[in-house]
């Protein structure tokens, strides 16, 4: 039962003939160097946002014991 329709599919899909392809906007190289150079451009954008994290030495955040949701992982070495 199962190669039989099989068979009936493949003799289906011959049947079609060549279908045509849809036309591209350009050849398939330029397509592809265009999407390289754009996700190269997207890379030295997020490069160029990794010295933020450098730019001041690091600050010991102060307990605050206004705030609405308190670190509670000082473990009462803030107070």
């Amino acid at each position: 039962m199962l190669s039989q329709q099989i068979a009936t599919i493949v003799a289906a899909a011959g049947e079609s003939g060549h279908e045509e392809l849809a036309p591209l906007v350009a050849p398939p190289f330029v397509i592809g160097a265009a999407m390289f150079a754009v996700l190269l451009l997207l890379m030295f954008i997020t490069l160029s946002y990794s010295n933020l994290g450098r730019r001041h030495t690091a600050v010991e955040e102060h307990s605050d014991p206004h705030r609405q949701h308190p670190n509670k992982h000082d473990h009462g070495q803030g107070h």
